[in-house]
């Protein structure tokens, strides 16, 4: 299976000047755990994460005057729609992250979570049959 099989083609993308307030509303809303943080002063992409959102706010930070550009991986690891399950999981597990910014000619077009790739892998719950009385 490939990336582009399983992951979620909603991308949230912010700019650096939200508020991690700002930011954690829209990831809730949306029900995603990352955001892509598109800054076009540092000229590349981000990733905002909700564990990000949490180190900020457990450190006594202020949500509602933290930028989410301060708080921002701008180091990332990028995947390919063609990449296979197993090398984003790889990916995944020897950079510490939970998340993957999935590009198609440098444009984000998802992001792939170890919830997405789980998803995938997990067999389907078996149904059982109704009890007869």
């Amino acid at each position: 299976m490939l990336v582009r099989d399983a992951m979620s083609t909603m991308v949230l993308t912010i700019g650096p000047a939200h508020t991690l307030r700002q930011a954690a509303t829209l990831m809730s809303v949306r029900r995603v755990g990352a955001a892509v943080v598109l800054d076009p002063d540092a000229g590349g992409l981000g990733i905002l994460t909700e564990r990000d959102v949490l180190n900020s706010v457990g450190l006594g930070q202020d949500p509602d005057t933290e930028r989410a550009g301060a708080h921002t991986t701008t180091d990332v690891v990028f995947a390919a729609p063609t990449w296979t399950l197993e090398e984003a999981a790889s990916a995944m597990a020897h950079g510490g992250f939970r998340h993957l910014i999935v590009l198609d000619r440098d444009e984000p077009v998802g992001v792939v979570s170890v919830r997405d790739i789980i998803r995938c892998w997990a067999p389907a719950p078996r149904r059982v049959p109704a009890a007869t009385p």
